[in-house]
């Protein structure tokens, strides 16, 4: 039997809630399948563990998670600790430290999920955004000069290398050829002249490696209109760390809202561990209530099962919870229900083995 050796990072907030019942998901279809085994070890790192010892995660956390097949992360946030500590103590920090250079977060409207927009139905909204994670606009890279003196000035900059952008461009390419789909980039190059230029050339360049992909590039503010207006529109798409870190939540709006959101912090020549992750915050506000929505970290789940090959699970999890959206009766409060997070999690199980 397959045994995958899982590191499980709760976090903070509603993060233990939600992690529980994908661990919960993921060990049921294991049980299902019967030709392999999640193996967890349970990491208590994030903000609470921060105010106690002055870190987010051990000295030697990247060390001890290298051993692990894949990573799996509740929410990191909590009052009382700076977000730019939480942020680059932990989800930054293993990113970096890993080369998860490839993000990978779905768009899609299911059946029976919530759409703010008018008349779109279900398969008009189906995108993989391609976004790259480990460096441009969130690369660390600036200064802090004068401190607290009349002339004091910040600088924040981009870094765009060569590698960098064509790695997760070809990354793209490959997938928008493997699925028979479009390419979409997008950037803004017509006022970062340096990156955003630097980024269409390398989109071109690497574009002639794949003919046979229809590609097409449009400015950030332009796709941000488009993405409402037209969703259809986009396929795969690949862009920045910054600005794919925002279109992906208003993806999210779009196809149901944050509990619905799940990523990938992917390593793909898996020399590192790569770590999958429910993409909304904390939520302090209902922590412990038991109301958080469970969903999101259910379709990282989805996401780890197709990360191990276990494609035909990871559709099942999909359908499963596309039921749960269309039936309505095991809903929590955020979506119109009444349900606990738990019963979400049990009411997925019941899903699957009837599947």
């Amino acid at each position: 039997m397959k045994v995958y050796r899982m590191a499980s990072i709760p976090g903070d907030g509603v993060g233990p809630e939600v992690i529980a019942e994908g661990i919960k998901v993921l060990d049921a279809v294991a049980a299902l399948d019967g030709g392999f085994h999640f193996e967890w070890t349970t990491f208590p790192w994030g903000c609470e563990y921060y105010l106690q010892h002055g870190r987010m995660m051990d000295d030697d956390g990247l060390a001890r998670l290298q051993g692990f097949d894949a990573i799996y992360l509740g929410a990191v946030g909590a009052p009382g600790v700076p977000d730019h500590i939480s942020l680059w103590g932990l989800l930054l920090a293993i990113r970096k430290g890993f080369d998860q250079y490839i993000n990978l977060r779905p768009v899609k409207l299911l059946r029976g999920a919530p759409c703010p927009l008018k008349d779109v139905a279900p398969g008009a909204i189906d995108m993989t955004f391609v976004r790259e994670n480990s460096e441009g606009e969130y690369a660390g890279s600036g200064a802090w000069l004068y401190r607290d003196q009349p002339n004091e000035v910040v600088i924040q900059n981009g870094v765009f290398s060569r590698v960098g952008c064509e790695r997760v461009m070809r990354y793209a390419y490959a997938l928008a050829r493997r699925e028979g789909k479009t390419l979409t980039s997008i950037s803004k190059g017509n006022a970062l002249n340096y990156s955003m230029v630097f980024w269409d050339q390398i989109f071109a360049e690497i574009g002639r490696e794949y003919p046979e992909v229809e590609t097409h590039s449009y400015l950030v503010d332009a796709a941000s209109m488009f993405m409402v207006k037209d969703p259809k529109r986009f396929e795969i798409v690949v862009t920045s760390n910054l600005f794919g870190d925002i279109l992906t939540d208003l993806g999210a709006a779009i196809t149901g809202g944050m509990g619905l959101a799940a990523g990938a912090n992917i390593n793909p020549e898996r020399k590192y561990p790569s770590m999958f992750e429910p993409i909304h915050g904390s939520a302090p506000d209902i922590a412990g209530k038991g109301i958080a929505n469970p969903l999101a970290s259910i379709w990282s789940a989805s996401q780890i099962l197709e990360f191990f090959g276990h494609n035909d699970w990871a559709r099942r999890v999909l359908e499963a919870i596309e039921a749960l959206l269309t039936e309505g009766t095991t809903l929590t409060p955020d979506v119109g229900g009444s349900a606990s997070t738990g019963e979400v999690g049990d009411a997925i199980v019941r899903l699957l083995s009837r599947s």
